[in-house]
């Protein structure tokens, strides 16, 4: 789970909702200062159990390097609502979804779009470049792998999947930190560590983001974790640049999957010192400046 620094949105960014042909999706959007030459926007995805907040501490330092920034929650997640149907968030609808969003981007200044997805938010990513790469200029995998997260991640992921059919989500938060507190590694999304006295502000947004996201989407999305097919071959085909960005340690996609992934792709790679799993938030100043360089370039 990526555990933002601040939950408070720098002076250049503001909360709104996008209306899209698909609904509105909750969002949080920054815009360059004035003055500031423009290079174009970009979409950020967030991953399992996340939501825009994880991005907070990008949208400052993307805004001052000449980007429109916008972090979504998908549907279902956090502050954009979603059914309470499986079916709702099979990896294709969530897919129309994201291209859906990109239309309403596009819509208001027709600047090149790059897209970004971290965690589970790249396997979506990916399936929309699939479906339908033309709005874009760019795709980013953040500590997103080829296919299904590593064997100790699916045996957990399998834990929770099964909690969250017959458990309620309160209970189901209570036994995540329990476990947690008794094993270090984490689900992609799952709480960590229990709370120091400096974290309750954080931690309260973590369990009240927790209760706020729909059941069946995390279902549907915890399944697609376990058991997404490696569509390597079908996005090297695909004429993007292509950028494999993450820390220097993965627990749900080792290392060199993801170098071996980058090859595949012929992506450009970025490993953050420091970082784990979310860089977005552990490293955001070295992650935002690596974005940038990719983006200008692309």
């Amino acid at each position: 789970m990526s555990r933002p620094p601040s939950l408070t949105l720098p002076g250049c960014a503001r909360a709104r909702r996008l209306e899209t042909a698909r609904g509105a999706f909750a969002a949080h959007e920054a815009v360059p200062p004035d003055g500031v030459a423009r290079y174009g926007s970009a979409l950020l995805l967030p991953g399992f159990t996340g939501s825009k907040e994880d991005f907070i501490a990008l949208l400052e330092p993307l805004a001052r390097a000449g980007f429109r920034v916008l972090a979504v929650d998908g549907r279902g997640q956090h502050q954009s609502p979603g059914p309470a149907q499986e079916a709702a968030y099979a990896q294709d609808e969530l897919a129309q979804d994201v291209l859906a969003q990109a239309e309403a981007v596009q819509a208001r200044d027709g600047s090149p779009l790059h897209l970004l997805g971290h965690s589970l938010g790249g396997l979506i990513a990916r399936a929309a470049v699939l479906r339908d790469a033309s709005p874009f200029t760019s795709l980013t995998l953040m500590s997103s792998g080829p296919g299904a997260i590593s064997a100790s991640q699916r045996a957990r992921m399998e834990l929770l999947v099964k909690a969250l059919q017959g458990m309620e989500m309160e209970a189901v938060w209570q036994a995540m930190r329990q476990m947690d507190s008794e094993e270090p590694e984490a689900t992609p999304g799952t709480p960590t560590a229990a709370p120091t006295a400096s974290q309750d502000g954080l931690e309260e947004f973590l369990h009240r983001r927790w209760l706020a996201t729909v059941p069946q989407q995390l279902l549907a999305t915890g399944r697609q974790l376990m058991s997404e097919p490696d569509r390597s071959a079908e996005l090297a085909a695909v004429a993007l640049p292509k950028l494999v960005l993450s820390g220097v340690v993965d627990y749900a996609w080792p290392m060199p999957q993801m170098d071996e992934m980058a090859a595949r792709l012929n992506a450009r790679r970025a490993v953050i010192a420091g970082a784990g799993h979310s860089p977005n938030a552990e490293r955001p100043a070295e992650t935002a400046e690596a974005l940038a360089r990719f983006w200008r370039a692309a």
